[in-house]
């Protein structure tokens, strides 16, 4: 026996409740998505001395292709989180890992540079689609106090994946070649796309901001709590956001309080992701140039990348109950670690864990500050605004390979590399400082005015 139909505040319904194991699974398969994402982006830092021994390839070529990977990333950020604010976020995110896992297998037979080039940048376009929206489907599905940590634990799995690459590397490149490498990523890609399109959902609060198909709504709550009073006649509304019934518009990232909020957030990404792709298209090379055998440099690179997850998930964690500046204060140890390192002030004894312990502080600072991406704006836009920021600090992504070749093709020693980089997170401690001091700013005017404070929900 049905009820009369009724109105219900999707925010508020979400807003009260804690993580159900359906959350988990959700949960689960971002992390499998950005994990595919992490090991296929950065596979060509590992793979590149094999590649560079057997196809010749340059330092500033494989900064080239490593540099494409990022520029697909930024244009399929744009592309595909526009898609996903317009059909959804189960139908773009199943299409661009599907796409990726194919790309990837496809690069293994890439011994054309120009042919290298291509693949690496259509396999970017496809990952920068998938990362913005598997952050905005979660967020759309817990409330505001477990955002950034969600968005942290998710990014785990890029960081993960991203270290993963090492040792997958270093089991299969021996016997099988570079090739195998792309062969096994690609398939298993693949496979996690089998896996996202039979059990992810679509997002009920993209459907009720767009006003439509209550029905998935309803089935979607059932589905993270069987009794949850919803039916499919029900109207679904989001008292916490005005609906969206225009396009999505760049002006949009800067309204009201956005204004400085965006811009600043997407120089402190922006400079956080050149160091961290420099890190991630030639640490290995340059710690192989530093005399290090080539096994221990993907290993000491992988090391560092895991810690780094785990990092950022505890930064986030204790920077959500004391303030931004706890990341700041982490984010600023970075600086005299890796100018002491490029120095050489660091004795050989010690200079492998000191490394580790920097590439720690990279990785989880870097995603101290991605997880505050999907936090600021309304569910209508915000693919698009996660997507912009990934684009637009990717922007960084693309020139810090770029750069990074130079230097080493300039003849510096590659251990000089690390002071160089030092300005990378320099910047992203003053960007997370502007960052804490605009949202106290911004809740003293709430306070005072009345008003929403930002975030925007």
């Amino acid at each position: 026996m049905t009820r009369p139909a009724r109105v219900i505040d999707l925010a508020t319904l979400l807003e009260g409740r804690k993580l159900t194991p359906f959350n988990y699974l959700l949960i689960a398969l971002s992390w499998l998505v950005t994990m595919f994402d992490g090991l296929d982006m950065m596979m060509m830092a590992f793979t590149a001395p094999y590649m560079q021994d057997e196809l010749g390839l340059t330092d500033v070529q494989i900064g080239n292709a490593f540099s494409a990977g990022t520029l697909g990333m930024v244009v399929g950020g744009l592309i595909f989180t526009y898609v996903g604010d317009k059909i959804g976020r189960r139908p773009t995110i199943i299409l661009c890992t599907t796409a990726f896992g194919v790309l990837t297998f496809l690069t293994g037979f890439a011994t054309w540079y120009p042919a290298l080039l291509a693949l690496r940048f259509l396999d970017g376009l496809a990952i920068g689609g998938a990362l913005p929206l598997a952050w905005a489907l979660n967020v759309e599905f817990v409330p505001k106090k477990l955002r950034a940590t969600v968005v942290a634990f998710i990014m785990m799995g890029f960081s993960i994946g991203s270290s993963f690459a090492g040792p997958l590397t270093n089991m299969v490149a021996p016997h099988h070649g570079w090739e195998g490498v792309y062969f096994v990523a690609g398939m298993g890609s693949i496979v996690c796309a089998f896996l996202i399109a039979i059990f992810l959902p679509e997002s009920p609060r993209f459907l009720a901001s767009k006003g439509i198909r209550p029905d998935k709504i309803a089935a979607s709550l059932k589905r993270l709590d069987a009794s949850i009073d919803v039916q499919s006649d029900d109207r679904f509304v989001l008292a916490d956001e005005a609906r969206q019934e225009r396009a999505f518009r760049l002006g949009d990232l800067f309204a009201g309080s956005l204004r400085w909020l965006t811009p600043i957030i997407w120089i402190g990404y922006g400079a956080s992701a050149l160091g961290i792709f420099f890190k991630s298209a030639f640490g290995p090379i340059v710690l192989e140039r530093m005399d290090i055998a080539r096994e221990t440099a993907a290993n000491v690179s992988a090391i560092g990348g895991l810690l780094g997850a785990i990092a950022g998930v505890v930064i986030m964690r204790i920077s959500q109950r004391y303030g931004l500046k706890f990341a700041a204060i982490c984010t600023l140890l970075i600086v005299p670690l890796a100018v002491a390192v490029g120095m050489e002030w660091i004795p050989r004894s010690i200079l492998l864990p000191v490394i580790v312990v920097q590439s720690m502080l990279v990785g989880g600072c870097h995603t101290a500050i991605i997880s505050q991406l999907a936090l600021y704006y309304p569910s209508a836009i915000r693919a698009s605004a996660g997507g912009w920021a990934s684009a637009v600090g990717k922007m960084g992504g693309v020139v810090g390979p770029l750069i990074g070749a130079q230097i080493l093709a300039s003849g510096i020693p590659a251990v000089r590399t690390y002071a160089i980089a030092a300005v990378c997170p320099l910047i992203l401690f003053l960007s997370i400082m502007a960052i804490s001091t605009l949202l106290r700013r911004s809740h003293s005017d709430a306070a005072a005015g009345g008003r929403a404070p930002v975030p925007a929900e």
